[in-house]
C-alpha cells in the first residue's frame, strides 16, 4: 500500500471514529441518572422532631432516620430502656412497611445509647427483630439524645 493510500485510510478511520463518537456521546454524557430521591412518610411512626424525614429512598436504598421511643400520635416517650428500644424498633418497622420492606431488607444499622449498663437490654430487644442474617451494625455511646431518650436507632435497607 502506498503512502497516499495509507494516509487516506488513516483519515477515513479517524473520521469514522469521530462520527461514531459524536453519535454515541449523547447516550454516554447527556442522560441524567434515573434515580430520584423519594420521601417516605408513615402515619404509624412519630412525626420527625426536627427538619428531616422519617426515611428517604434513593435508588435501591432506603435511609431510615434515627428513631427514638416516641409513640406515634401523641409523641410521648416510652419509659424504660427496654420500652424505648421496643418502640424505636416498632417505629422503624412501620417505616420499613411503608417502604414495602421488612427487617430482612436492612443492610446496616446504628444504635446510639447514653448508658453503657443498658447495652444488654438494648441488644436483646434489637436481636428479636431479625431472623437469619443480621445487618452490619455500629453501636455508639453518646452524651445525650433528643427528648432525653435512652436509645436511638437508624437503619439503611435495600430494595430488592
Amino acid at each position: 500500500m502506498g503512502n497516499r493510500t495509507y494516509t487516506w485510510v488513516v483519515i477515513l478511520v479517524f473520521i469514522c471514529g469521530l462520527l461514531a463518537g459524536l453519535g454515541l456521546s449523547p447516550l454516554l454524557f447527556s442522560q441524567k441518572p434515573h434515580t430520584e430521591k423519594t420521601v417516605i412518610v408513615s402515619s404509624n411512626a412519630p412525626e420527625p422532631v426536627g427538619p428531616y424525614h422519617q426515611a428517604v429512598r434513593y435508588g435501591d436504598l432506603v435511609f431510615l432516620s434515627g428513631q427514638i421511643g416516641l409513640y406515634p400520635g401523641n409523641g410521648s416517650l416510652a419509659g424504660t430502656t427496654e420500652e424505648q428500644t421496643v418502640q424505636a424498633m416498632e417505629n422503624l418497622n412501620a417505616i420499613l412497611q411503608e417502604s414495602q420492606l421488612d427487617f430482612s431488607d436492612v443492610v446496616q444499622a446504628r444504635i446510639y445509647f447514653i448508658n453503657a449498663s443498658d447495652w444488654d437490654t438494648i441488644n436483646k430487644v434489637y436481636g428479636r427483630y431479625f431472623e437469619g442474617a443480621y445487618p452490619a451494625r455500629a453501636a455508639v455511646k453518646v452524651a445525650g439524645l433528643p427528648k432525653d431518650a435512652k436509645v436511638e436507632i437508624e437503619m439503611i435497607a435495600r430494595v430488592c
